[in-house]
């Protein structure tokens, strides 16, 4: 189902209450989860960076934990990486309920070989399909953020087998083609003289990625947002309301989109794009939690 904001609000709000009554609660198929995990003498305990060697591509840097099923992939955003604090909340949240995580960078970032620049959206989803194929077992859960929320949409079309349910975070779904062909006609002629379009971002540290026109182009083949989304397992998707850099109505139309019954939006009122705070963490892994209780169960 897909509810409107004002059920949205409240749905955040309950899921919050849920989450801070306490560090426990009973898991629907009978175990006490803890909601926010301990830290052990307040050092937190992370994987090891390992490397994924493809023959004539460049290796993909990758941290996992092995555990139950099913397990959680982490796919991060636009020039963002494996280190980020959701990333980070994540394996520590997995590795306290024994499900397995994994969490990696795409070619040309953090510390995958590769360059940046010479990548396409075809390229980090090749990527996400390869670390699906070679590093996990079984059905996943995806949470991707951003830009890896329109990965994790790829993903479950290309291995519907490898997918077990769907959390996307600000997703970014069409994101880069629909704003290059919103800009003014004169802009959009200059991006085309020059060959590289200024994306404006205060994630970046010059305040604006260089998006080459090329990017753009091969993007165009993955875009879906103009027809159904052949997706049917359960999809969670969370977005805030201030998000400056991708409108929380794209996470409306792909609940509109997706074939799936089973799909849940959830309005953060003064969420960011990062949705990094500790609230949004919190109501993160519950979400995952809830989703982990609903697939064991049906297994």
């Amino acid at each position: 189902a897909v509810f409107g904001p004002q059920l949205q609000s409240s749905m955040a709000a309950a899921a919050m209450r849920s989450c801070c009554r306490g560090v426990l609660q009973a898991g629907g198929h009978g175990r006490a989860t803890p909601l926010w995990p301990r830290r052990t003498g307040g050092l937190r305990q992370k994987s090891s960076v390992q490397y994924l060697n493809r023959p004539d591509l460049p290796k993909l840097a990758y941290q996992r934990i092995k555990g139950k099923s099913p397990g959680v992939v982490f796919l991060p955003g636009l020039a963002s990486n494996m280190n980020g604090q959701k990333a980070e909340a994540l394996e520590d949240f997995c590795k306290s309920l024994g499900h397995s995580y994994l969490r990696f960078d795409y070619t040309g970032c953090g510390a995958s070989e590769g360059v940046w620049e010479e990548c396409t959206l075809g390229t980090w989803k090749k990527d996400v399909l390869t670390v699906l194929d070679e590093l996990t077992e079984g059905p996943q859960i995806l949470v991707g953020s951003s830009m890896g929320g329109w990965l994790m949409l790829l993903a479950a079309i290309a291995r519907p087998e490898k997918t077990a349910a769907l959390i996307g975070i600000a997703s970014a779904t069409d994101h880069f083609v629909t704003a290059f062909k919103s800009l003014p006609i004169e802009v959009r002629k200059e991006t085309e003289e020059k060959g590289v379009w200024k994306l404006v971002s205060k994630h970046s540290e010059e305040g604006f990625y260089n998006m080459r026109l090329e990017f753009i182009k091969e993007a165009e083949n993955h875009c879906m947002l103009q027809s159904p989304i052949p997706v049917t397992c359960p999809v969670r998707l969370i977005h805030g309301m201030q998000d400056q850099d991708v409108p929380w109505h794209v996470s409306m139309q792909v609940a509109e989109r997706v074939l799936s019954t089973d799909v849940d939006v959830v309005l953060r009122k003064h969420g960011t794009h990062r949705m990094s705070e500790k609230d949004d963490l919190k109501l993160l892994v519950y979400t995952i939690d809830d989703l982990i209780d609903k697939l064991t169960t049906l297994a």
